[in-house]
C-alpha cells in the first residue's frame, strides 16, 4: 500500500488523466481526496517493474446509499498501466491485489465507472467477473460512461481453516 498523494502514483496519476484529456477532451471529473484512500477506509497501490513505477489503482469505501451504490461497497479509482508495461497482465495483478485487499475490509462489493472509449478497461473487468450497474454519481448522466460492479468473496476468518480431525477409529 502507498500513499495515494505519494510522487510515484501522483506520477502515473497525472499520466492516466493526459489519457482522459487524449481520449475525451477533459481529465476525470470525480472529485477525489487523497484521504479516502488510506486504510481503514480505503487502498492504494503503484506496482514497480526494475524500480520505476508502473501500474497503479486504488479503492475507496462508499458507506452511504446513492444511485446504484450501497453501504458496504468499495469503488475502484486509478487503474492504470503505463504504455510500455502493457501486456504483461499487471493490470490484472492489481486488479486482484484491490480486491483482495476491499475484501479483507469487510467491503462486499467492488463498484466503477470507465468510458466507452476505453475498450481495455472494459475488457479486463468484463474478464474478471464485472457486469454492468446503472451509472452513478457524477457520472449518471454521462453517455460516455460504463459502471460495473462485481460481488466480493468474503475474507477468510484466521484460525478457520479446515482441518481433518480423526475420529475414534483413527479414520
Amino acid at each position: 500500500m502507498i500513499a495515494y498523494d505519494h510522487p510515484d502514483a501522483a506520477k502515473l496519476i497525472a499520466d492516466l488523466q493526459q489519457v482522459y484529456v487524449d481520449r475525451y477532451g477533459d481529465q476525470d471529473i470525480t472529485p477525489v481526496d487523497p484521504e479516502e484512500f488510506a486504510a481503514p477506509h480505503g487502498h492504494f497501490l503503484v506496482g514497480y517493474l526494475d524500480g520505476a513505477p508502473v501500474a497503479c489503482g486504488g479503492w475507496r469505501a462508499h458507506d452511504t446509499a446513492f444511485d446504484s451504490v450501497v453501504p458496504g461497497d468499495a469503488e475502484l479509482k486509478r487503474m492504470y498501466v503505463v504504455e510500455s508495461a502493457r501486456g504483461r497482465g499487471l493490470a490484472r495483478l492489481v486488479l486482484a491485489a484491490l480486491e483482495e485487499a476491499a475484501s479483507a475490509a469487510g467491503r462486499r462489493r467492488l463498484v466503477l465507472e470507465t468510458g466507452t472509449l476505453q475498450p481495455e478497461a472494459i475488457a479486463l473487468y468484463t474478464r474478471a467477473g464485472y457486469r454492468r450497474i446503472p451509472n452513478f454519481g457524477v457520472y449518471r448522466c454521462e453517455p460516455n460512461s460504463l459502471c460495473f460492479a462485481k460481488e466480493l468473496r468474503p475474507a477468510p476468518v484466521r484460525g478457520a481453516e479446515p482441518r481433518a480431525v480423526a475420529g475414534a477409529d483413527g479414520t
